[in-house]
């Protein structure tokens, strides 16, 4: 990412509590690897979300103070956790029981590409070797909502909102919201919509870094 985009938009922590300011009251939330596991930490005081990790947790609470990890306690990214009062821990099997049971309210992952059409590339990059799918394809397929939570271009500049991924497919039509450091963006039977524009962004400059056609249609303005 550029200096010019670091100095615009939302920080991570940041587009963590924008995230978090969407989840419902109630919900049952899985939190992908990487950026995702930081909307634990921005829940709004009095609303309740149970977060799931696919290893088999139910009840994930934010990060530990350094010091205070437990190393038999950690979330699928293998990451130090706490649970909130009430938390459990369980087998695996159980765990993907619930995402393919369609229990999960939502799943808050990341992506690598994701395409006009809701199609997600999340696992594998072209020339990578290896690549692990992990539990992404069921919470794909499982969870009632798919958000992602995402810088808006790659560290070279380049656009991971295409028109069609080029990389290998987690799943297909499968995202509802796309949330990154410049913009929210819902993805609808019409398109890309822009819902709102991140602090001193314009819908140009998405539109911009974005490789594929996207509409405006600002649904809230936040201070």
């Amino acid at each position: 990412m550029s200096n010019e985009q670091q100095a615009m938009g939302w920080t991570m922590p940041e587009l963590a509590s924008r995230v978090a300011s969407d989840l419902e009251d109630g919900w049952f939330v899985n939190l992908g690897i990487g950026l995702p596991t930081l909307v634990a930490d921005y829940i709004p005081e009095g609303k309740e979300i149970i977060f799931h990790s696919e290893n088999g947790l139910l009840g994930l609470g934010p990060k530990p103070a350094p010091g205070e990890e437990d190393p038999d306690l950690v979330n699928a990214g293998k990451e130090p956790i706490t649970l909130v009062p009430g938390g459990s821990y369980f087998s695996q099997a159980d765990s993907f029981a619930m995402i393919r049971g369609g229990h999960l309210d939502a799943a808050i992952l990341g992506a690598f590409q994701v395409s006009q059409f809701g199609d997600l590339a999340s696992w594998k990059l072209p020339n990578a070797t290896l690549g692990r799918v992990g539990g992404a394809m069921d919470l794909t397929v499982g969870s009632k909502r798919v958000f992602l939570f995402m810088q808006h271009t790659t560290k070279k500049g380049e656009a991971k909102i295409v028109e069609e991924c080029s990389y290998p497919l987690t799943a297909k039509n499968c995202v509802d919201r796309i949330y990154t450091n410049l913009a929210v963006i819902a993805v609808t039977e019409d398109g890309l919509v822009v819902t709102e524009l991140a602090p001193n962004v314009t819908f140009e400059y998405v539109q911009e870094h974005t490789a594929a056609p996207l509409k405006l249609r600002l649904a809230t303005v936040r201070g």
